[in-house]
């Protein structure tokens, strides 16, 4: 993580949800956009780096057989094991990207609104990791705030714009609004299995 851990420290104190994951509509209306835009119902695998408090990553733990969540920041971990502590399929870690990318493979890798605290050199090695760690049937997630934000060193849509021209797999979802852009790259070109059933 390029932005220094004090910054990451300094939002936790005296504060459990320094982005108001809970109470904003704002978040909760993204999180739904990012749920609906999973072409799959089920996942066998997948890595959420950046969890912060694990708003999303129960979410996530919903929609497959094994979740892998991590954080750079003690608190924000603390509170993602207290948030999943019902998910026994849930591994929650403190670890630093890019250095500390897990040795496994997954068929779901989601980048929420992390990319712009990172370098764009460490960025770049994030999208390798990533790219290499999926499965063959594998997709990736990433969902970026488009505005700039004090003290990082890139933008949302820099980020954005980097896995796009780095990842070399299809774009199979694109939601664009103008506060944030999420998009959904897979590596067969068929985003949705249409013989899914509903379980």
């Amino acid at each position: 993580m390029s932005v220094d851990a004090d910054y990451f420290a300094n939002l936790y104190t005296d504060n459990d949800d320094p982005w108001a994951f809970r109470t904003r509509w704002y978040e909760r209306r993204k999180r739904d956009l990012i749920l609906a835009c999973l072409p799959r119902q089920r996942y066998a695998g997948i890595f959420e780096p950046a969890c912060a408090n694990g708003e999303l990553s129960a979410s996530l733990a919903e929609r497959c057989e094994r979740l892998v969540c991590q954080d750079l920041d003690p608190r924000a971990v603390d509170l993602a094991h207290a948030r999943l502590s019902g998910f026994e399929h849930v591994s929650v870690q403190q670890a630093r990207m890019p250095d500390d990318w897990p040795q496994e493979r997954f068929d779901l890798i989601v980048l929420s609104e992390v990319g712009y605290y990172l370098s764009a050199q460490d960025w770049l090695q994030v999208i390798e990791r990533a790219r290499d760690s999926l499965t063959e049937d594998g997709g990736l997630l990433a969902c970026h705030y488009r505005h700039p934000i004090e003290g990082c060193p890139q933008t949302g849509p820099q980020v954005q714009a980097a896995l796009a021209d780095q990842l070399g797999l299809h774009q199979v979802v694109l939601h664009d609004e103008i506060d944030f852009q999420l998009a959904y790259w897979a590596r067969q070109p068929r985003a949705v299995d249409l013989e899914e059933t509903c379980s």
